[in-house]
């Protein structure tokens, strides 16, 4: 048998402990990676060292007060306006309790309407809402429109008012359709306190409780001579 030299036993040892000793670092390290624990313990001062610039410690999360506020416009976004806001179903009438238009009409105005309907439908007539109560929402959106469609805020006043002066938002006023209802409305309203306001707007009537004594009062041309219209 061939002996290895003592010289070469001693050289093999020395070049197998320093490789225990990497291979044990590594496994070391591999676990500590894992946990994920650091590497390194923080300097005395690493508590004032910037994020991201060599420093272990991780910001404390925000605040509710500093966090940024919700997107405003996603907040007052709306859906389409619909029944909820005024918008009329076709065919509704004085008696559509379940027609928002219609049952947030001011309560004398929705009374002396259906005192009148019968009347009318003994004559063959049917009272059809076109519009009643709106929200301001709904307002606003067709003075955009009228002034859309007729060029100018001026001209659009005179048939659409803002939400701040339109007797629609309060409920005070109604557009009632077919032609022959309103036909028949500006012959015999009075007597319910049923009267026509504008010259222009022949479908638009509101109640006047001394109607049925002294008649209708005089109308105005269109809302814009209406002093009620006036900021």
């Amino acid at each position: 048998m061939t002996r290895t030299p003592p010289s070469s036993r001693t050289s093999t040892h020395r070049i197998r402990r320093p490789l225990l000793v990497i291979v044990l670092v590594a496994v070391l390290a591999a676990i500590v990676v894992a946990l994920g624990l650091p590497l390194l313990k923080p300097s005395s001062d690493s508590s004032s060292a910037t994020p991201g610039q060599g420093s272990s410690v991780r910001p404390p999360a925000p605040s509710l007060p500093d966090r940024a506020p919700p997107d405003s416009s996603q907040q007052e976004r709306r859906g389409p306006l619909g029944e909820a806001d005024g918008v009329v179903p076709d065919g509704s009438t004085v008696l559509d309790d379940d027609v928002p238009a219609v049952a947030n009409l001011d309560a004398d105005l929705l009374a002396a309407l259906r005192r009148a309907a019968p009347e009318a439908a003994d004559d063959g007539v049917a009272f059809t809402v076109n519009s009643g109560w709106r929200s301001p929402e709904y307002q606003n959106q067709l003075l955009r429109k009228a002034v859309a469609q007729y060029g100018s805020e001026a001209e659009a006043a005179r048939w659409v008012a803002t939400a701040t002066t339109s007797p629609h938002v309060s409920g005070d006023a109604v557009d009632i359709g077919p032609e022959e209802a309103t036909a028949w409305l500006a012959e015999h309203g009075a007597a319910y306190g049923l009267c026509r306001i504008y010259r222009n707007e022949p479908w638009h009537f509101e109640l006047r409780t001394d109607a049925p004594d002294r008649g209708c009062p005089r109308r105005y041309a269109d809302p814009t001579q209406d002093p009620r219209m006036r900021p």
